[in-house]
């Protein structure tokens, strides 16, 4: 079989002739230069040999476990957690778990305080570039019935009457749907289901957020709107995709946000930003009615200001799950055994010095409060990032052929180049790497055993340069795998910018990386 990025560039033209896409020799040439064939085709090599019995994870029932089973369900973890907002709340909570109380018991109204949100958005989000639209008058219209329904004892649980804002990869009934690309993809006719739920809870929904074209970019760069600069230094990146969600909560405009995470979308802003960002288990959050990026890869999940707010909205964002589970910090530790990354494969340094030793910190916190923590080594990480994006690619560019054959123009930079690579594989290659994914869950499950979560860096440094890229090194193998991960702020970096760790759960749970969240938390 012919190999290299040569014969990779030649199939990429055959079968962009074959779609009919009006790609130039100057777009694959491109593709060359920049050494992203080059690096493909050395894992495409390595996946070639893989056990024959080895069968592709889509013959399985679900991709969060490695026996196929759909993940289980269980109490979550809960609790008013740490504070996290950069913005000043003037005296109001900025949790969840704290400003709920005060909005049932009456001392706190939804009108004063989607206000204020407003007032902060107004304030600050020229500057930042987080909000895609602002929907002040029917977030004020929302706020009024969540008062009055409150008032007649009408308490729709904790997120009644809370500011919460969209990513505009969402279908929101009535408004635009842009998923950051160039015009408007349509006026949404019905909410996306995860939308739907926040509205039955109650939540006031501000507005939606700002992303990179189609959501693919692990930072906020975007040719038609603009960057999205950090809260934390405006001349910083706020990550990506869900980048407009991560600063609008970072920045106190909103108490949580909905995003999507298909290589580390909502965990990259979360931790370049220092907020709570999880992804639940593949498939726990309905993707109905938001605009894919690749199918089998996608999340959908929240970013908030604590583990606890992260299962409230959690609860209603997968249709309830019963009880919220709460303990104190020793309760919550006790037995708790956490597998620290050790080799990642890559015979380099895991990360920057200060998110190493910020890192090691959190290991050690945990270990102070009675957890044990175990130094494991995982040396396929790299090449279960690349399956993730060989994947990533050829599903989205599935996806966009359509679009890419008849407003080729249309589409920006970086996101055309992106999508251009996914035709560059054949359906060996992706047979290969959905086979690739299925060893590697039951690979990683058996080395996990007897371990609650997995413990990473969140990111290999601080947040880079307004409009760079951030790393998907820690973040996107957990797509791959299907499993639920937290990022959760620990520590500080250059210029004092928020770092993180990455808690993973090898047996699908979300309830364990909460409950592992919250610990963290609670000594931080």
């Amino acid at each position: 079989m012919p190999t290299g990025a040569d014969h990779l560039a030649d199939r990429l033209r055959i079968n962009l002739r074959a779609a009919e896409i009006p790609a130039s020799d100057a777009d694959v040439e491109r593709l060359l230069a920049d050494g992203s064939l080059a690096r493909m085709d050395e894992y495409i090599l390595r996946l070639r040999d893989l056990d024959v019995r080895v069968e592709p994870d889509y013959l399985a029932s679900a991709v969060g476990r490695a026996d196929g089973r759909p993940p289980a369900s269980g109490p979550l973890g809960s609790g008013s957690g740490a504070k996290g907002a950069v913005g000043d709340q003037g005296g109001i909570p900025d949790t969840i778990g704290a400003v709920a109380p005060l909005i049932r018991d009456g001392a706190l109204s939804p009108v004063e305080l989607l206000e204020r949100a407003l007032d902060r958005i107004g304030e600050r989000d020229g500057e930042l570039n987080a909000f895609q639209m602002v929907l002040a008058d029917e977030a004020r219209a929302a706020a009024r019935t969540a008062e009055a329904e409150i008032r007649r004892g009408e308490v729709r649980g904790p997120l009644h009457g809370v500011p919460v804002a969209v990513k505009d990869l969402f279908a929101m009934a009535g408004t635009p749907l842009t998923a950051g690309a160039k015009g408007v993809l349509e006026v949404s006719e019905t909410d996306a289901v995860a939308v739907e739920r926040l509205r039955a809870a109650g939540a006031v929904l501000v507005g939606k957020t700002r992303l990179p074209e189609y959501a693919f970019w692990p930072g906020s760069r975007n040719p038609h709107y603009g960057p999205t600069a950090n809260p934390r230094d405006t001349t910083r990146d706020a990550g990506g995709s869900s980048s407009g969600s991560g600063a609008a909560v970072a920045d106190g405009m909103v108490y949580a946000a909905l995003g999507s995470d298909t290589g580390g979308s909502i965990r990259i802003p979360a931790a370049l930003c220092g907020v709570v960002g999880l992804k639940p288990a593949h498939g726990r959050v309905s993707l109905a009615g938001c605009v894919p990026l690749a199918w089998s890869l996608d999340h959908g999940g929240p970013l908030t200001r604590s583990a606890g707010d992260a299962a409230i909205v959690l609860d209603v964002l997968a249709g309830g799950r019963g009880a919220v589970s709460s303990g104190a910090t020793d309760e919550l530790a006790k037995g708790l055994r956490v597998a620290a990354l050790g080799d990642d494969g890559t015979g380099r340094p895991l990360a920057a010095q200060a998110a190493l030793a910020a890192w090691h910190a959190s290991s050690s916190a945990l270990r102070d409060v009675g957890a044990e923590v175990v130094e494991v080594d995982l040396p396929e990480m790299a090449l279960l990032r690349a399956v993730n994006f060989l994947i990533l690619s050829v599903e989205a560019a599935a996806f966009h052929a359509t679009g890419l054959r008849h407003r080729f123009d249309a589409y920006g930079e970086p996101c055309r180049s992106r999508l251009l690579t996914g035709f560059a594989y054949d359906a060996t290659n992706l047979v290969q790497a959905h086979r690739y994914r299925r060893l590697a869950r039951q690979r990683w499950s058996q080395r996990l055993v007897g371990f609650d979560v997995l413990s990473t860096p969140s990111q290999p440094d601080v947040a880079p340069p307004l409009g760079e890229i951030a790393s998907v090194k820690f973040t996107s193998p957990f797509n791959a795998l299907g499993w639920p991960a937290v990022s959760v702020p620990w520590g500080t970096g250059a210029g004092g910018l928020p770092l993180a760790t990455q808690l993973v759960a090898p047996d699908g749970r979300e309830e364990t990386v909460l409950r592992a969240a919250r610990v963290m938390e609670s000594v931080r």
